[in-house]
């Protein structure tokens, strides 16, 4: 903000005064104006004639400022001006031929990305004057980019994701299965960032959905690996296998679970403080993903995998019985 005297000719004329007279009056007094200089010492000290502090104190001591008049009178700078606060360019960069004013703001209670839209929005209503246009940048912008890359990233890797699914358990039907239900790992992270958040997405929030994701893969995969070394050893496709199968793996599903959970509370507890800004919405997505990821592991693969393992049968050449001689149990390992 800065002072503005903005001088009315009108009144001026009524009192004999030139807009130049009026400006360099007022300048004089408020701002100072150099009358000459000293030299003292080989050094140069200009001299300037200001006003006293009293004078500059307030608007309305300047607005009371008495500007001579040319038959000798006095007259008020507000009789003949227009004296008021307004705001100014106090500083225009230049980027290549175009000078550009930046304009910052803090965001609090909503995401960045949301108000960054709203912002967009509007600014394609406005109207601007030729040559001038406006545009966001900084940490928005940067935002938006990073997340467009995580998303492709995501999307890529849920895709190899499926296609190795499919290579290991070498069956369309399970591979689907499991892949299409793996989003129920992640419910326990929405809830947490909605809780903890109010449900917006971060840089952190994303690659922390990643990570479960992953976590729930690898248990996947372990566990119906065990089941397939059960059926290789012989036992018959069935509840019980699953179950023996299960019970087995699922010391190593709870260890990884307990063990993340014992890393990363710590970090929850900090709260989101300056410097945990990426890392604790990860750490709140873990913490909610990771229960019901192993959630999804105990429970939901052993019904997966007795609902659509059976038609891998034919395919790794199991027996239809359990009793079967050392020379075939071999062979059939080979084949697997």
């Amino acid at each position: 903000p800065i002072l503005e005297i903005e001088v009315d000719i009108e009144k001026a004329k009524y009192y004999n005064l030139k807009p130049g007279d009026v400006r360099r009056a007022a300048t004089s007094l408020v701002s100072g104006i150099v009358v000459g200089a000293l030299f003292e010492e080989q050094k140069v000290f200009d001299v300037v004639v200001w006003g006293t502090a009293e004078a500059r104190h307030s608007v309305t001591n300047i607005q009371n400022l008495l500007i001579d008049t040319p038959t000798g009178d006095y007259v008020y700078l507000k009789d003949v001006a227009h004296v008021r606060i307004v705001p100014s360019v106090t500083e225009i960069h230049r980027d290549a031929v175009a000078r550009y004013m930046d304009v910052a703001g803090n965001v609090q209670g909503r995401s960045l990305g949301s108000i960054g839209d709203d912002v967009e929005d509007r600014l394609l209503k406005i109207e601007f004057p030729l040559e001038y246009r406006a545009e966001l940048l900084g940490e928005y912008v940067e935002f938006d980019a990073a997340e467009d890359r995580v998303i492709a990233y995501a999307i890529a890797a849920a895709i190899g994701i499926f296609l190795l699914l499919q290579v290991f358990f070498r069956s369309w039907k399970l591979a689907a299965a499991v892949f299409l239900t793996l989003p129920m790992a992640l419910v326990g992270g929405v809830y947490t960032i909605c809780l903890a958040k109010g449900g917006v997405l971060s840089i952190g929030s994303i690659v922390g959905f990643i990570a479960i994701l992953g976590i729930a893969v690898r248990n996947s995969i372990m566990l119906i690996d065990r089941y397939r070394q059960l059926e290789l050893e012989g036992e018959q496709f069935g509840s019980d296998m699953v179950q023996r199968a299960t019970q087995d793996g699922s010391v190593s599903v709870m260890i990884t679970a307990i063990t993340g959970v014992l890393v990363i509370l710590p970090l929850a507890f900090f709260g989101n403080v300056a410097g945990l800004e990426i890392v604790y919405p990860m750490v709140i997505v873990l913490l909610g993903g990771l229960i019901t990821s192993t959630i999804y592991t105990l429970v939901g693969i052993p019904a997966l995998y007795l609902l659509f393992g059976a038609s891998r049968e034919s395919d790794l050449g199991l027996p239809s019985t359990m009793m079967v001689s050392e020379e075939e149990l071999r062979e059939a390992k080979g084949r697997a």
